[in-house]
């Protein structure tokens, strides 16, 4: 890999509500923003297109690239972190269960953000080592934030649906390796 675009998925049902997790479809709104998405990385060139298993990462991938032929795969490792027990609830409870537990907890039936950012840099180790130059990935907001972030934040806040980051070669290892060292001592 030489270079990769990292994209946070369109705007879905799901959080239209302020609700966490579900695999709901994009909204109308989405799906203008893929559009848009299209638009913005018409002139750049791409080997191929991972995305989380996600159904709101996927359709954003198909309507940002679908007037281009662009080989998709699925990527479990980018997938969004398992909300557990707030799974489908809101978005500021869980926000708010975050801030008052350590980043080595996990929610009942989920997984803590020391796992989600150690499944992360499996993903993104995994993306350094393809053959591909130029790298599409359709993930979640917590990818784009832990990438760009000095050190992770217990609320991703900040990061717009459809936005993205294009990142070196270099720049994806370093976001990787500081991700990694965190990961050994987390903290807020």
């Amino acid at each position: 890999m030489d270079d990769a675009v990292f994209v946070r998925h369109a705007e879905s049902e799901a959080a239209a509500r302020r609700a966490v997790g579900g695999d709901t479809s994009l909204t109308d709104r989405g799906r203008a923003q893929a559009r848009e998405l299209a638009s913005e990385l018409a002139a750049l060139p791409f080997d191929v297109c991972l995305t989380s298993n996600a159904l709101r990462a996927r359709e954003t991938a198909d309507l940002a690239l679908e007037t281009r032929a662009i080989p998709r795969e699925i990527v479990a490792d980018l997938a969004d972190i398992a909300f557990g027990s707030f799974e489908g609830r809101s978005l500021d409870e869980y926000r708010d269960w975050v801030v008052a537990h350590a980043p080595g907890e996990s929610p009942e039936g989920g997984e803590s953000r020391v796992a989600t950012l150690r499944r992360l840099c499996r993903a993104c180790r995994a993306i350094l080592e393809r053959p591909d130059s130029h790298v599409l990935v359709v993930a979640h907001g917590l990818t784009l934030s832990a990438l760009m972030d000095e050190t992770p934040r217990p609320v991703v806040a900040g990061v717009q649906y459809a936005s993205w980051i294009h990142v070196t070669r270099e720049g994806l290892e370093s976001a990787v390796a500081r991700i990694e060292r965190w990961c050994q001592a987390p903290s807020w």
